[in-house]
């Protein structure tokens, strides 16, 4: 008889520990969830959104305007509309072609007022330096910037949220070409098409190598079936054309 009351306890203590854990378990969970909401802040955008054969080249610009007309003529060739990250201080000096990029149909986007560490500033300064930025692209081009794209690739939450508070979508991209480090053309060529995608948003600068592969790139691009438009549009969630989504 002890042997079984024994027993009893035995499995009644088992039941109790089973349930225990079941209950510290919904509770770690629990916490993990609101853990992950707290520290979960805003995100930038690494593509779009429409799940169409479309890509958004974006052109970082902050120097190299002696390339940017051959640039512009590529892309006036293959009918391709891109978007134009410029910082402040480069539009002021270079009105003329920051008007003919706009006059061709691209979209002129918001790089900061100056090439700086972003991260290192607070949220002031943040702000100060994308609006600045922002009334002289109006100025220039009569439209208002609403992308942001930072210097140097950065990123954290709080530089997003600062970003996001007044009201610009932070853009960062999902191809790049790494063509400021002055790569052989072909090599810009096939880091590109390796990795392209629906929605890609492929990342470049105003260099040489750049513009010699622009011709071999921009053809492959379209030979694929890619639509080349801009931030604006691939992040827009619409698309005017037929789903090609693979």
């Amino acid at each position: 008889m002890k042997f079984y009351v024994f027993k009893g306890k035995v499995l009644i203590g088992a039941a109790i520990a089973v349930v225990l854990a079941v209950v510290v378990a919904a509770i770690a969970f629990s916490a993990i969830r609101d853990r992950s909401i707290a520290v979960g802040g805003p995100e930038p955008i690494f593509q779009g959104n429409t799940g169409d054969k479309m890509v958004a080249i974006s052109v970082n610009v902050d120097w190299g305007e002696e390339f940017l007309p051959a640039m512009l003529d590529e892309f006036k060739k293959s009918n391709a509309q891109v978007t134009f990250f410029v910082t402040g201080r480069w539009a002021e000096k270079n009105t003329d072609m920051l008007q003919q990029m706009a006059q061709a149909g691209h979209s002129i986007q918001n790089h900061g007022y100056r090439h700086v560490h972003f991260n290192a500033l607070n949220a002031e300064e943040i702000g100060s330096e994308i609006k600045k930025a922002e009334d002289i692209i109006f100025n220039i081009t009569g439209k208002k910037s609403s992308f942001f794209a930072s210097p140097y690739g950065e990123y954290n939450p709080r530089l997003v949220k600062a970003v996001n508070g007044i009201d610009y979508q932070y853009i960062m991209w999902s191809v790049d070409t790494i063509d400021w480090q002055q790569p052989t053309p072909e090599t810009i060529v096939s880091r590109v098409m390796k990795k392209v995608h629906n929605d890609a948003i492929i990342l470049m600068h105003p260099t040489e190598p750049t513009v010699k592969a622009l011709p071999t790139l921009l053809n492959q691009l379209q030979a694929q079936g890619y639509q080349m438009v801009t931030v604006d549009q691939i992040t827009s969630g619409k698309s005017d054309g037929p789903n090609n989504a693979n």
